[in-house]
């Protein structure tokens, strides 16, 4: 099966040795999402509302350059380095999905790429 790498300038560039996604046949793999401005690359901070929108946004343009949306979303990882936040998720999340929400696991973490204090992966379905 080959596998597409999946490219946005809607969505932050890769900060690393990965790609924004990449998809093999039906499925698209996206990599995790800090809240990055795509324009400016500055990481968004003091909000966390506002950063879990940034996180969100940037799924979504990356799922709609893949020829999805996130109403495809099968599983989705949301890290966190305080789980105090995770009601906000849930309730900012309800804006940006329907019911049947997507499978979803919430970690706890340490630490995260640039200071962030949130970061979202997800595996999208285009079938």
């Amino acid at each position: 099966m080959s596998r597409q790498i999946i490219h946005t300038d809607k969505a932050p560039q890769a900060i690393g040795t990965y790609s924004q996604a990449v998809r093999v046949g039906n499925t698209v793999y996206i990599s995790g999402q800090i809240p990055l401005d795509p324009a400016t690359g500055t990481l968004l901070s003091g909000d966390i509302d506002a950063e879990i929108r940034r996180v969100f946004d940037n799924l979504r343009a990356i799922a709609e350059a893949a020829g999805g949306s996130l109403a495809q979303v099968v599983k989705l990882s949301v890290f966190l380095t305080d789980l105090a936040h995770f009601p906000r998720v849930n309730e900012i999340m309800a804006q940006y999905f329907a019911s049947p929400y997507p499978a979803r696991a919430a970690l706890g973490v340490a630490a995260l790429p640039r200071g962030a204090r949130v970061e979202m992966e997800c595996i999208l379905s285009l079938e």
